[in-house]
């Protein structure tokens, strides 16, 4: 009996052994691919604070902290299963959804540029497609499902990044993979978030509490400094939105054969590195986002008539058939 004992806890951390390397594979396979999603991840945290500018203080973190948790559902619950489901039964659909969140994104951003340069015809523009929430509760409803929304398809985006680079076949595994790399970046863009929201409060804190002059000084500079940050952060959230939207319109458009316009992106950026060699990595970078920016603010521009004109109008008649619950509650 304690020979078949000690064979039988063998056995056990044998296959004790075998879980810890897989798992282990698996957090390595997730952090490799969340590597390859770096891009869209820091996309996806400049735009993020643009959505609690305005608010009070203390409403900043729980405004993150519902984003956050909207930004972890969209991933766990439907895009994870829905990458995967597709990736299996429908691997042709993934490009053209991509495609029309491009199209959203692309339509946000190209939005957000026309406020900044005519806001008044962008007032008139976002009155006539949709109510604009004037208490501060209505507000932050509001400005949270907008952004869950948008980062439903930087997500969308993120996810099948994650998933083009695993390189397993076993469909668990898989699974496993892509649900870590999620959680992952989920904590890790809106971890980064929160601080960028909060340091205000850190600068006003050692403005306030520090006892050397240098830190109390330190802290001070980073009030100044914050208003700044955040407002250059929020063109750079707008400006990012728009490029990654450029950029998943000419992927797409690569995949259905019209490659024209990538190989012109490639070309560009091989001319920018070849520019500037010492930086040729960033130079590359900088050339393909600065050309995806543009093609991403052409599309936006031709959405913003498609949505006020076609889209806006079927919604607004959709939502109009629909039992009204204010009445009959």
């Amino acid at each position: 009996m304690s020979v078949g004992l000690l064979a039988l806890l063998d056995d056990v951390a044998a296959l004790a052994k075998v879980a810890a390397a897989s798992l282990d594979d698996v957090a390595s396979q997730a952090m490799k691919a969340s590597v390859k999603a770096a891009g869209a991840v820091i996309d996806d945290a400049a735009v993020t604070p643009s959505y609690v500018k305005g608010f009070e203080a203390k409403r900043e973190l729980p405004i993150v902290g519902r984003i956050a948790w909207g930004s972890l559902k969209n991933k766990m619950l439907f895009l994870l299963p829905a990458a995967l489901i597709l990736s299996y039964f429908l691997p042709w659909m993934i490009t053209p959804l991509l495609m029309i969140g491009g199209a959203y994104l692309c339509y946000e951003g190209a939005e957000k540029v026309f406020h900044m340069f005519a806001p008044h015809e962008a007032e008139k523009h976002e009155a006539a497609i949709e109510h604009t929430a004037v208490d501060p509760t209505s507000l932050e409803e509001q400005r949270v499902a907008g952004a869950i929304k948008t980062d439903f398809i930087l997500s969308a985006e993120i996810m099948t990044i994650v998933l083009s680079a695993i390189d397993v076949d076993n469909f668990w595994y898989r699974a496993g993979i892509l649900a870590i790399a999620g959680a992952g970046i989920t904590v890790a863009i809106y971890g980064t978030v929160a601080l960028i929201v909060k340091a205000d409060d850190f600068g006003l804190f050692l403005s306030q509490k520090a006892k050397t002059h240098t830190g109390r000084a330190f802290g001070r500079g980073i009030v100044v400094a914050m208003p700044h940050f955040m407002h250059i952060l929020s063109i750079v959230g707008t400006a990012a939105m728009t490029w990654v939207g450029g950029s998943i319109i000419v992927h797409g458009l690569a995949g259905f054969g019209v490659s024209g316009i990538e190989h012109m992106v490639k070309d560009a950026a091989a001319w920018g590195a070849a520019l500037l060699p010492s930086i040729a990595g960033v130079a590359s970078w900088f050339v393909t986002a600065f050309i995806d920016f543009f093609i991403g603010l052409a599309v936006g521009a031709l959405m913003i008539p498609v949505v006020s004109y076609v889209i806006s109008p079927i919604l607004k008649a959709v939502k109009g058939l629909l039992p009204n619950r204010t009445k009959t509650a």
